[in-house]
C-alpha cells in the first residue's frame, strides 16, 4: 500500500494493465482488477507532443506492468497511474 491505496489486487499479484485507450486529452488504461483510470495526457509530456497514431503505438512489458512507446520515448507503470498525483509533483 502507498499513500494509502493499494497497489495489488486483493490476490497479491502485481497491478497490470488490460487495455488502453485514449478519449480526447486523456489516457484511460483498465488494469487487471477491473479498475479503469484516465489521466490528462498533458501530465505525460512525451505523450502529449505525439500523434494520435504514435499513441497507439504502445507495447505491454513486463506482463502488462509497463506500457511502452518506443517513438515517444515514454514508459509509465501500471501502478503510477494510482500514486501519480500532478499537484504534488509539480
Amino acid at each position: 500500500m502507498k499513500n494509502g491505496k493499494s497497489t495489488s489486487n486483493n490476490a497479491g499479484m502485481k497491478l497490470s494493465v488490460n487495455k488502453v485507450w485514449f478519449e480526447g486529452e486523456k489516457i484511460f488504461v483498465e488494469l487487471n482488477d477491473g479498475r479503469i483510470v484516465g489521466t490528462p495526457i498533458s501530465w505525460y509530456p512525451n505523450l502529449s507532443k505525439g500523434t494520435d497514431a504514435q499513441r497507439t503505438k504502445f507495447e505491454l512489458w513486463n506482463d502488462g506492468q509497463w506500457i511502452h512507446w518506443e517513438e515517444l520515448d515514454e514508459d509509465l507503470s501500471a501502478e503510477g497511474f494510482l500514486i501519480y498525483n500532478k499537484t504534488a509533483s509539480a
